[in-house]
């Protein structure tokens, strides 16, 4: 008990000093916390994938649009057990920073294809029954207090026009990892609009969502689809879900990679502001720990006395850039528009990691420190002038 009442006592002897290199140490857990939930919030969306979905979109780029004559063609290839569809249609809500997914869909089958999308039968039945109707996510009903039978005006841009569409339903996610911020409409509603004022827009959807039976099979299902309509006006790309999702991140892997690695740069710095405090402390105290020895301190002694002042400091920091941590996510959380982050929160992987490199830091910054005082010499510790 006296070791620690020593250790503590030592940790305190300059309070300022202490107070800051806590500090530091807790803004560094701190940013390092947040920078390492953007980056698997980024990643959400690969997780949330499906292993029996396919994606099938125009070979050229994803901005390009394929026929609606496909989906029947896509149906008939042996393994495959349900198709829909979708199209981006983005517009404006309320003013162009409210950003969240608005796209078309084959109503029909579209909550077949994705389970995780929970929508009760009443809704649901509903919401295919009438044209103007659409589908809000959870969160996005909860964001803009919105409720069964109100109206959603859209300012068309890919789709030129005024939009308006009733909510008819309102899903809830599954699990965790499932995008609660998205709104789906009609297909059909769209489709026969553009047959008045665009007619070459008609008949054009996005892409298509093909559900398999067997996801050991997706690679010659996907083959068979491509091959399909090889050497016609718009061929595809067929892949799987997680494939798909992988590259809209590809556009982005240098931004996520560089967080990743500032996160653990982070870690370093956390390093050098404990080390410095504790080579510091050793240095001033050089006469202490040669009087120690004087009266029979061990080494084992010195090495607990240097470790364990350390350890105390950096627990310390990590525990407080921890706890306030928390708190700022989920500030963030309520800053950032639900549809960049569907999913935004501190994971337990990242609680973890933070833990292990403030003990980590810990014993490392006491490294130095202890090697000084085991190899001083008595005589030399009493005629150290700090």
């Amino acid at each position: 008990m006296k070791i620690f009442k020593l250790i503590f006592k030592n940790a305190f002897r300059h309070k300022l000093r202490s107070f800051l290199t806590i500090l530091g140490i807790a803004i560094a857990v701190i940013a390092f916390g947040v920078l390492r939930t953007v980056v698997t919030a980024w990643y959400v969306g690969v997780e949330a994938t499906a292993a029996n979905r396919l994606v099938t979109r125009q070979a050229v780029s994803f901005i390009f649009p394929l026929p609606y004559t496909y989906r029947d063609k896509i149906r008939q290839i042996p393994g495959v057990s349900q198709v829909t569809f979708a199209t981006w249609f983005q517009g404006v809500y309320i003013d162009k920073n409210q950003f969240f997914v608005r796209f078309s869909c084959d109503a029909e089958t579209m909550f077949d294809v994705y389970p995780e999308f929970l929508l009760s039968k009443n809704e649901l039945e509903t919401f295919k029954r009438e044209q103007n109707s659409c589908v809000v996510g959870e969160d996005i009903a909860k964001q803009y207090k919105l409720k069964i039978g109100d109206v959603m005006p859209i300012e068309g841009d890919i789709y030129p026009g005024k939009w308006e569409f009733v909510i008819r339903g309102i899903y809830k996610p599954r699990d965790k990892t499932t995008d609660a911020t998205q709104m789906m409409f009609h297909w059909n509603y769209v489709n026969e609009r553009m047959k008045k004022e665009s007619p070459e827009r008609a008949g054009e959807v996005g892409w298509y969502i093909v559900k398999i039976k067997d996801p050991s099979q997706s690679g010659n299902i996907s083959k068979q689809i491509d091959d399909l309509f090889k050497n016609s006006n718009a061929e595809t790309k067929t892949e799987s879900e997680r494939a798909f999702a992988q590259s809209f991140l590809a556009s982005t892997s240098a931004i996520i990679t560089a967080m990743n690695i500032l996160s653990f740069v982070i870690i370093g710095i956390i390093l050098l502001v404990l080390g410095n405090t504790m080579i510091m402390s050793a240095r001033e105290r050089t006469r202490e720990y040669a009087v120690m020895k004087t009266i029979g301190f061990s080494g084992s002694h010195l090495v607990g006395l240097i470790m364990g002042e350390s350890l105390f400091i950096s627990i310390i920091g990590g525990a407080l850039g921890l706890t306030l941590t928390f708190p700022l996510i989920q500030g963030l959380e309520r800053v950032i528009p639900k549809g960049f982050f569907p999913v935004f929160e501190i994971e337990p992987i990242t609680i973890v990691l933070a833990s292990i490199a403030a003990v980590s830091i810990g014993v490392l910054s006491s490294l130095s420190p202890i090697q000084r005082a085991l190899k001083m010499k008595i005589v030399e510790g009493f005629r150290f002038v700090g």
